[in-house]
């Protein structure tokens, strides 16, 4: 069990998400950074699509409640395990009584604290994601608050993770240094995040002079931003007519243009319907990187194929057998 002290909101427990329901209006959720969860629960030994706790504003501070491994993966949050510093993407062994600060990132903007056999609470239709906009899933279907006490599997069950994984104390490469996009300076620095995107159905729509823009300058990910979706900055896109349409099915990654020209790219907990044209769509082996870029970060798109979104996902998913081959060799080191 965890105890969370930090008095900052807007923290989440958080899955993959939940599938199979957005034909009756009920959106995805899950974490904005699924390779990062995914890859803190096989750190741990837990199933890939173990329940964490996301975290997008520090400090953030939780005291241990009992003996547990953990998992810090994501933004690199400046760790301190009372007071000692922990390296990012890094396992460790808490003790009943220690406080874990996360203080402002060096890079990225969201952290994912797994726990030994994943956090436990209740799966509402298929996944135990927040699901803000209904009220439910999640702890109590809301955002976490300070004086939450989050508990982890039971001690029996716990037993059996154990016997996978058998100790904690060592990390993995983060996947923005294995999987480089862009300009290798500006990922360094954080100042440009680049994902690739696939035009989409209204892409045709739009003057030949927004096209050259939407691909060739930055915009600007405004502070009107959230898990719903990222609101953009820059110049405006022009349609070379007025765009009227129904509401139609859309999905995280989608790129919409409302009436300013001002894009809106949709995330994890946006509805599953909306009228504003598509100009593009970022791909889902990018949205990591999306959910990585800082308020008022630079985003550049990339035009890619979809031959090339579908390689991305297998590049994607080797990143994670690699950490599964790194946490079993340290498996059987410790044996």
């Amino acid at each position: 069990m965890i105890e969370i002290l930090s008095a900052i909101p807007l923290s989440s427990v958080q899955d993959l998400g939940r599938d199979g329901y957005l034909r009756y209006g009920v959106g995805t959720s899950g974490a904005m950074d699924h390779l990062a969860l995914a890859a803190g629960n096989i750190l741990l030994g837990n199933p890939d699509n173990s329940a964490a706790i996301e975290i997008p504003f520090f400090p953030f501070e939780v005291r241990f409640l009992e003996d547990i491994a953990f998992a810090l993966t994501g933004a690199d949050a400046v760790a301190e395990l009372d007071g000692r510093a922990m390296p990012p993407w890094w396992t460790l062994q808490a003790r009943k009584g220690q406080v874990l600060r996360l203080n402002p990132t060096k890079r990225g903007a969201r952290c994912y604290l797994a726990l030994a056999g994943g956090v436990n609470v209740p799966v509402v239709l298929g996944s135990r994601s927040t699901q803000l906009r209904g009220e439910f899933g999640g702890y109590c279907g809301r955002n976490l608050k300070q004086g939450d006490v989050i508990r982890a599997i039971q001690c029996g069950e716990r037993r059996e993770v154990s016997d996978r994984f058998p100790a904690a104390g060592f990390g993995v490469e983060p996947p923005e240094f294995v999987l480089p996009q862009g300009d290798l300076e500006s990922i360094a620095q954080g100042t440009r995040t680049f994902v690739r995107v696939l035009p989409a159905a209204e892409y045709d729509c739009y003057e030949e002079t927004s096209l050259e823009s939407f691909w060739n300058k930055d915009w600007k990910i405004s502070a009107q931003s959230d898990r719903y979706g990222y609101r953009l900055e820059g110049e405006a896109l022009v349609p070379k007519r007025t765009l009227e349409q129904r509401s139609h099915g859309i999905v995280p990654g989608v790129i919409q243009v409302p009436p300013s020209g001002q894009p809106i790219i949709q995330l994890r907990d946006a509805q599953p319907s909306g009228g504003y044209p598509k100009i593009g769509t970022v791909i889902e082996a990018d949205l990591w990187r999306l959910a990585q870029a800082d308020l008022c970060t630079q985003l550049r798109f990339v035009k890619t194929t979809y031959d090339e979104a579908v390689a991305a996902l297998d590049t994607v998913a080797g990143y994670l057998n690699r950490v599964r081959r790194l946490a079993e060799l340290y498996k059987l080191s410790m044996r």
